[in-house]
């Protein structure tokens, strides 16, 4: 029963760290209209930014300043969200398939820098020794995965207030404006350049977080976590949730994750042994027919809230005919 509980825990971790990102790509495309592909790259940074800040020293590569965890998740979204400010400020005149292009040409050069610049990011072989929150509990797995579920739970519970708390003010309210009529926005003095570069840069702040968290969680990242499939789980989790709706993107990952983890382990029980690497694109197969299922009963996902625009009601036809005699 322990053991049930603790892979629960661990499971519940995983889907909130896939929780955090969705929120920041909620903010970016659900809120704004950003079409970010490039969400695995903004991850990275964050992962990578905050293990070399808080590693002990290492002679093999830069970084190594063993400074405290939580110093390392500030940097993360700093560093993070400093670099998606970058990219939104050159890229955000760009439309809809161009952007997605774009941001999906950053994530691939972050990618690759990770895997070339070992003296950086320690290439192929990736960073290791990352400081565990709450480590001295390691040897029992159950309360080390409670103690990081409870931390990685209020995380995602501060990020989630934070965003709701944007989402009703006159800035959120500005992003939704923008999202569904640029030109009446633009119109009424506001400069859709400067709020986007804004919301694009705080999405990738929360990327970043959950990129520092997940690493820390972990104690070792490399460049193959941080291939496409990242962001495409990510989207995906977002559109079941219901693009606009930072419920939608917490359960959304959630739903996701426990069928991605729970196709995984069916084909690992079902497949023989010679034949599993094969059947493990069962998984991908089992979430396209998911997301088609759910997308033919709820077009908006299952807690979608974008605006529909009302078309003006029909006016009465005129009355032609001409006074009774």
């Amino acid at each position: 029963m322990i053991d049930i509980l603790g892979y629960g825990a661990f499971f519940l971790t995983t889907a909130l760290i896939f929780a955090l990102i969705s929120l920041g790509l909620n903010l970016q495309w659900g809120l704004t209209g950003l079409f970010n592909v490039g969400v695995a790259g903004f991850v990275a940074i964050g992962a990578y930014t905050s293990a070399l800040m808080t590693t002990p020293d290492d002679t093999a590569r830069f970084g190594g300043f063993d400074l405290p965890i939580v110093v390392g998740w500030l940097g993360a979204m700093l560093v993070a969200g400093v670099a998606a400010g970058i990219t939104g400020f050159a890229t955000l005149r760009l439309k809809s398939d161009y952007l997605a292009i774009t941001t999906f040409g950053v994530a691939v050069v972050v990618q690759l820098v990770a895997l070339n610049a070992q003296g950086l990011t320690g290439g192929a072989f990736g960073i290791g020794f990352i400081p565990r929150p709450f480590a001295s509990l390691a040897e029992t797995p159950f309360y080390f995965n409670i103690a990081n579920l409870a931390v990685v739970a209020a995380v995602t519970i501060v990020a989630f207030l934070a965003l709701q708390h944007l989402t009703r003010s006159p800035w959120g309210r500005v992003l939704k404006a923008l999202r569904e009529d640029e030109r009446a926005a633009i119109s009424l003095g506001k400069s859709a350049r400067f709020y986007r570069v804004q919301a694009f840069a705080v999405g990738g702040a929360l990327m970043g977080l959950a990129g520092a968290v997940q690493a820390h969680f972990i104690g070792f990242i490399a460049p193959d976590n941080y291939v496409p499939m990242l962001t495409f789980q990510v989207w995906v989790m977002l559109i079941v949730g219901g693009s606009g709706s930072n419920v939608g993107a917490v359960i959304g990952s959630i739903l996701v994750w426990a069928i991605w983890a729970g196709s995984g382990a069916m084909v690992s029980w079902l497949s023989p042994p010679d034949q599993q690497a094969r059947a493990a694109a069962l998984q991908i197969a089992a979430i396209g027919v998911m997301l088609c299922v759910i997308l033919l009963v709820r077009p908006n996902g299952l807690f979608g809230n974008l605006t529909q625009r009302r078309r003006p009601a029909p006016k009465p036809a005129a009355d032609n005919a001409g006074p009774s005699t």
